[in-house]
């Protein structure tokens, strides 16, 4: 494979970034261009405190470039590189921008030389280092062979100590490392800190190496070796993990021990670091590109992503959504239309029938109280003060059937009304609560019925008719005993009888003039009644022609303002639909040439890639 292919997707990614305007990104790839270019390859040595990475560093270049021991902490970054003679500097950046974020190992700055006794003070950040400046770092060069091959090693503060004192931490620049070296002794396994290090690193860099020191103080440093493996196997971590052992090796050098220093594992280490410096330009080359594709594709194809699920939401609560809604508004509309009708036809109905229910109830009362009054009265002596109760009574009865009448109407008309509540507002017509006409005022007047009179001369007719039975029965009666049949007792029994024959005859003319009036009365109250329903049948009819004409118009108001609404939201709805299809065409578009480029990214390393979490949905 030659370096121009993963040079031209590392372009390609560059050109990416520009394209969706991400300048932050852009920068990114352009140093990490720069740092693939540059035939050195950088060693970044991490880990917690007190763990041997500056003996580690000492070791590997057999030289005491470090600080170590007497409690001494790293607090800035040492880089270790080649020169032809020993020299130490501390270089300082000036003080960052607002608004952007301070870089961990500052490429240009003011250089202040440090002495070689002095190296220890320069790491600990108390000799040569400005106040108020920015970032740091201690720059060491020795004349070796290693590095002056290419190998440039560099030494960072622990975690504790960089959280502390606020200093670049140790997994806050692997991006600009060809190799990280995560240093962990072997007197424990790792902690659930270097774990979530390694997790964190390996994501970003494609590789990392666990380096276990301090072999030579732990008998069974094997089987801490092996659990280690056995953690990062279960963390998915691919690191390879390398025993060493710094005091064997510097001791090793000291004496030319050759055995020795293949125990201290140092050389599987250096070889390591051998094969990646002569592999950078081709495998690590590779394997980088392929993972800042992944981190560059993935911060592209989120906000993509989070517009495409936006657009869909959109689509459900936008012009899509009013546009359902004014459907559901046509669709209730008709419904209510079906409802206000049938509850004006049930309503009118039970009205007529209650109507004359209540008018039929109140003329049989009267027509009870009329039967009971006849039963003793006599129509000559107490027809005027009757017919005066009479036609009270029916006026009375007629004015409170009409309030009812009035008062259900009113009732009926908020009934139907109810219907259209969900569209607020007052919708009763202005008539509702108004009274129409009485048509009972102009009911015809009771005519005094004709009835017989009892005269005189009719009288004596009945009493000598009832008389002369009487004389004739107690006169032939008496002559049996020798009296004439005109005498005393006979006179006076055909007056007896005379006298019981008017009475008879005056109680059956007022039994029969009582029943003319009842039937002339009867007559009267039933012509009330059908005259008064037909008012009332009439006025309810008129009432519900108000109702539906009003209901009616109402109802069209409605339809037309809603089939408007309907109209607008259709054609708001319609445009972005076409908008978003095209925005949602554009983003899918984008996407798939990032999961391509992510594709040919991972093609480089010769594995098959992994599915990008970054295919756009279906």
């Amino acid at each position: 494979m030659i370096a121009g292919i993963w040079l031209d997707v590392l372009d390609e990614i560059a050109r990416t970034c520009g394209a969706h305007g991400r300048g932050d990104l852009l920068q990114t790839v352009r140093q990490k261009r720069v740092q693939l270019l540059d035939p050195r390859l950088r060693v970044l040595v991490i880990g917690e405190s007190q763990q041997g990475k500056s003996q580690l560093i000492n070791a590997i270049v057999n030289a005491p470039a470090c600080p170590v021991g007497d409690g001494r902490t790293t607090v800035l970054p040492t880089v270790v590189q080649h020169a032809e003679a020993p020299s130490a500097a501390l270089v300082q950046a000036p003080p960052p921008a607002p608004g952007r974020p301070a870089a961990a190992l500052p490429v240009t700055g003011e250089r202040t030389a440090v002495p070689l006794d002095q190296v220890a003070a320069g790491v600990a950040g108390t000799f040569g280092r400005r106040p108020g400046g920015g970032p740091a770092y201690v720059e060491i060069g020795l004349p070796r062979a290693l590095l002056g091959a290419g190998l440039v090693l560099v030494d960072t503060p622990g975690t504790e100590e960089a959280t502390a004192l606020g200093a670049a931490g140790p997994t806050a620049a692997p991006a600009w490392a060809d190799t990280v070296l995560l240093v962990s002794d072997s007197t424990r396994e790792l902690s659930a800190g270097e774990l979530t290090m390694l997790l964190h690193v390996a994501r970003s860099h494609p590789n990392v190496v666990l380096v276990q020191t301090k072999t030579d103080l732990v008998p069974d440093w094997r089987a801490v070796a092996e659990r280690n493996r056995q953690h990062l196997a279960g963390a998915g971590v691919p690191a390879p993990v390398i025993p060493v052992s710094a005091a064997l090796r510097l001791r090793a050098a000291v004496a030319d021990d050759r055995e020795l220093n293949a125990e201290s594992g140092f050389p599987v280490l250096i070889g390591r670091l051998q094969r990646d410096l002569a592999g950078k330009s081709d495998r690590l080359a590779r394997a980088a590109v392929g993972v800042i594709a992944r981190t560059v594709v993935e911060q592209l194809a989120a906000p993509l992503r989070a517009e495409l699920e936006s657009q869909e939401a959109e689509g459900q609560s936008g012009p899509i959504s009013r546009l359902h809604a004014a459907q559901r508004e046509v669709d209730e509309l008709r419904r209510c239309s079906t409802r206000w009708q049938n509850t004006l036809a049930d309503e009118m109905a039970d009205l007529l029938s209650d109507i004359e229910y209540d008018l039929r109830d109140r003329t049989r009362q009267i027509l009870r109280e009329v039967d009971d009054a006849f039963d003793s009265a006599d129509p000559l002596v107490s027809w005027d003060s009757f017919q005066e109760w009479l036609e009270h009574s029916l006026t009375e009865a007629a004015e409170a059937n009409h309030e009812w009448l009035v008062r259900r109407c009113d009732w009926a008309a908020r009934r139907v009304a109810d219907t259209f509540a969900r569209y607020g507002g007052d919708v009763l017509p202005p008539w509702s609560v108004t009274a129409p006409a009485d048509p009972g005022d102009d009911l015809p007047e009771l005519e005094r019925p004709t009835v017989d009179r009892f005269t005189t001369s009719q009288k004596l007719i009945s009493g000598m008719r009832g008389s002369y039975g009487g004389l004739l029965m107690v006169g032939l009666a008496t002559t049996l005993a020798g009296m004439p049949m005109i005498n005393p007792l006979s006179v006076g029994v055909g007056a007896l009888f005379g006298g019981k024959s008017i009475r008879d005859e005056s109680r059956q003319l007022l039994r029969r003039r009582q029943a003319v009036v009842k039937t002339a009365i009867q007559r009267h109250v039933d012509d009330f009644f059908v005259r008064v329903t037909k008012d009332r049948r009439d006025a309810v009819r008129q009432v519900q022609r108000m109702l539906r004409d009003h209901f009616t118009a109402l109802t069209e108001e409605l339809q037309e303002a809603i089939i408007r609404s309907f109209r607008s939201a259709k054609q708001a709805a319609d445009t972005d639909a076409a908008v978003r299809d095209q925005r949602q065409r554009e983003i899918r578009l984008k996407m798939t040439r990032l999961a391509g480029l992510f594709e040919q990214a991972q093609q480089l390393t010769g594995a098959r890639p992994a599915p990008a979490p970054l295919e756009p949905r279906p």
